[in-house]
């Protein structure tokens, strides 16, 4: 069942996506080579109960950490730790934040140090594929124009769409109806009305779009070994089209 947000439940989540953006701005500043991935999740997560939000993901499903941080291959989930950074990889980082009721959800892939032009366009195409798809995010139409949008614009540029994992609703908790793909022929799917709150993350790979999980069940990574880019916000319909809640203007 899709839930839709009022007026006091948006306003709530202006909040949380609020501090997901922060946070990811933070995180971003700290990406450096010889940083460990277990030293950004310990960052993030003192940003946010500093603020008096709570992390979205720790404890969720089991997942052990504050923040999933996916380098390099890693499509998404995967675990901070004792990874030191070094110059030329890619990091994406997805950030929850759970403050007064809701929840805000978000990802960034960003470069560290000196990296690849094909690893910087990955990263771009990844970026410009999210906006590409909330230009339909309209009320009136389908959710699938918004899958369309941001498949079209990723295969035009030569990568491909993760199918295996998609996009959400997203409110009191995290993951709510409906699923939100990145891929499919537009018109289909329910139809987008005023108060929807979407969770849309384009997930794309150099390479091949099939994908793989480790051994330690969480982390997902490419099944051809390329590089992989992440890029997401939260996003409510309004009357006048979607308002980003977890992008600082």
């Amino acid at each position: 069942m899709i839930i839709i947000k009022n007026n006091k439940e948006i306003a709530r989540m202006r909040s949380a996506g609020k501090i997901v953006a922060e946070t990811l701005l933070l995180v971003e500043e700290k990406v450096r080579p010889g940083i460990t991935t277990a030293e950004l999740d310990r960052i993030a997560e003192e940003f946010i109960t500093k603020h008096g939000a709570k992390p979205s993901f720790k404890g969720l499903y089991g997942f052990p950490a504050s923040l999933c941080i996916s380098v390099n291959e890693q499509v998404v989930h995967g675990i901070p730790g004792g990874y030191v950074l070094k110059d030329g990889d890619i990091i994406s980082v997805d950030c929850g934040v759970h403050m007064n009721g809701f929840h805000g959800d978000a990802a960034r892939t960003f470069g560290v140090g000196n990296i690849t032009d094909e690893a910087k366009q990955l990263i771009n195409v990844t970026k410009e594929s999210f906006f590409k798809g909330i230009e339909y995010a309209k009320v009136g139409n389908r959710l699938t124009d918004i899958s369309h949008g941001i498949q079209s614009y990723v295969e035009a540029s030569g990568f491909s769409v993760v199918r295996d994992f998609v996009g959400h609703g997203i409110g009191r908790v995290v993951h709510e109806d409906p699923e939100v793909p990145n891929y499919g022929q537009p018109g289909r799917g329910p139809k987008l009305v005023e108060g929807m709150a979407l969770a849309i993350e384009p997930m794309v790979n150099v390479g091949s779009y099939k994908v793989k999980t480790l051994k330690d069940n969480w982390t997902v990574v490419t099944s051809d070994g390329s590089l992989s880019a992440h890029y997401e916000n939260t996003i409510v319909i309004l009357p006048d089209g979607p308002e980003i809640l977890t992008l600082i203007k």
